[in-house]
């Protein structure tokens, strides 16, 4: 058994050699099975101007996956966008690879989280200036209070990589197949800025949460998402300026597509008609099953010290346009 113990530290200690070193923050390994399948969720209006949507993913804790619930948080500074985290695949084990801000949303292997990270891109808005425009045709915002919105479908369809997969990860046995583009590995020297104080918290209280944990939630977590960030007693500003700087952790993708002149920014936009949550067919392919799954090895933790939340994902709305996740 101590012999098979530091092999698999000796292994776990060769990945991290191959990560180049900006890829290095943020990631967690677990070895020979597959995250859960993606859950399918509402998601809750933006409650803020100047808030993002993060979606939410399968983390790794000492008990095993945990659901870390989408919700929206305040951008660390205007004109930064969300890059989400995603899990790889390599040298047989699956990697995750940490989000982070930077003025392109970057590249998070092809994985569908739906509203608006369909796989490529981000089609959810654009920033103008120092105001962040909300694309309503993808995402969903409290209308009594956010007047900057447009609609532009046709940048929604073309951010989809599988649009109908709920698999969490990419490569692989059943992976997401999705290659960074070449305008992808050029925007790798993008500056981009480590997730904020808020997003760690959340992603802490989620891990203090036991009805997180696939183990106990079945893959099905009850709290999906929240409109905002768990273990945070107050709103706090819009906008958060003291997060750490530092280096992407995958190659980065193109930023959101220009607003379509078709698409012009409408004011007061009727509140009864929220683009509606995606639900996709069935995953195609299904992650491999694990006899003897590895404990992980984390080497950039995230922050703990929050206690968890009971919020719940608001009820859903009805529209036109499909959402997911």
């Amino acid at each position: 058994m101590r012999s098979f113990r530091s092999l698999r530290w000796l292994m776990l200690a060769l990945l991290v050699t191959l990560i180049p070193a900006p890829s290095r923050a943020g990631v967690f390994v677990s070895v020979g099975f597959a995250p859960p399948a993606l859950p399918v969720y509402e998601q809750p209006p933006c409650p803020e101007p100047g808030y993002m949507w993060t979606p939410g993913y399968w983390a790794y804790g000492d008990d095993g996956y945990y659901w870390v619930p989408g919700t929206w948080v305040p951008a660390p500074e205007p004109g930064l966008l969300w890059t989400p985290g995603y899990w790889g695949w390599s040298g047989g084990l699956f990697v995750f690879h940490g989000g982070y801000w930077g003025p392109h949303v970057g590249y998070y292997g092809g994985v569908n989280y739906g509203f608006g990270y369909g796989g490529l891109g981000f089609a959810g808005g654009i920033w103008r200036g120092h105001d962040f425009v909300y694309n309503t045709a993808v995402v969903r915002v409290n209308t009594t209070i956010i007047h900057n919105t447009y609609i532009d479908r046709t940048v929604v369809e073309r951010g989809y990589v599988a649009r109908d997969s709920h698999v969490a990860y990419s490569g692989g046995p059943g992976g997401i197949r999705h290659d960074p583009s070449p305008e992808e590995r050029v925007a790798e020297r993008d500056h981009h800025v480590e997730r904020t104080s808020f997003q760690q918290q959340h992603e802490g209280a989620a891990r203090a949460d036991r009805n997180s944990f696939a183990k106990n939630n079945g893959g099905r977590p009850a709290n999906a998402a929240v409109s905002r960030p768990m273990g945070n007693v107050g709103h706090g500003a819009a906008v958060e300026h003291n997060a750490p700087v530092s280096h992407g952790t995958e190659p980065v993708s193109h930023g959101n597509a220009p607003l379509s002149h078709s698409a012009p920014i409408a004011h007061n936009e009727p509140v009864s008609h929220p683009a509606p949550a995606y639900h996709p067919a069935p995953a195609s392919h299904s992650a491999p099953p694990a006899s003897h799954p590895a404990p992980a090895s984390h080497s950039a933790p995230p922050a703990s010290h929050s206690a968890p939340a009971s919020h719940s994902a608001p009820p859903s709305h009805s529209g036109s346009e499909p959402h997911k996740h």
